[in-house]
């Protein structure tokens, strides 16, 4: 099963940004990205990243973009979502899988209506795949 464990959001300032992430919801650093800032909930990965001139994947047409990129699935085998998704109506954008489990790789895609999205079987720096509903856990 596909896990939602990632979420990138293109900002202006990452440091900025990053404060009020930990200021206003306990988000910690899980590390730097090449463009800003990785967070963590302890579950969810948050990159906030600046693309400055460059365009935002996703939205090269709007200079300046600001705001949700796209998110990420953590998914078991990358190879056979991969067949999910085009068989789903997706099409694939960029990226490859990487064997090595300790290189964190995203393999992009589209949905039918555009909207951006990746896959990894690696993860992102400071997520969690697995994780107990609270319901599960009030029960054991």
């Amino acid at each position: 099963m596909a896990k939602l464990r990632h979420l990138a959001i293109a900002v202006n300032d990452p440091e900025k940004a990053a404060k009020f992430f930990e200021q206003a919801f306990g988000m910690t650093r899980a590390g730097s990205a090449m463009r800003g800032v990785y967070l963590t909930d302890g579950v969810m990965n948050v990159a906030l990243l600046n693309f400055a001139e460059e365009p935002v994947p996703g939205f090269e047409n709007q200079k300046g973009y600001e705001g949700i990129i796209h998110f990420g699935m953590w998914v078991d085998d990358v190879e056979e979502m991969d067949r999910k998704i085009k068989d789903a109506g997706g099409s694939y954008m960029t990226g490859r899988f990487e064997k090595n489990p300790n290189v964190f790789y995203e393999v992009k895609y589209k949905t039918p209506e555009g909207i951006v999205f990746d896959v990894t079987a690696n993860g992102w720096k400071g997520a969690v795949k697995d994780v107990v509903p609270a319901s599960e856990s009030k029960a054991a």
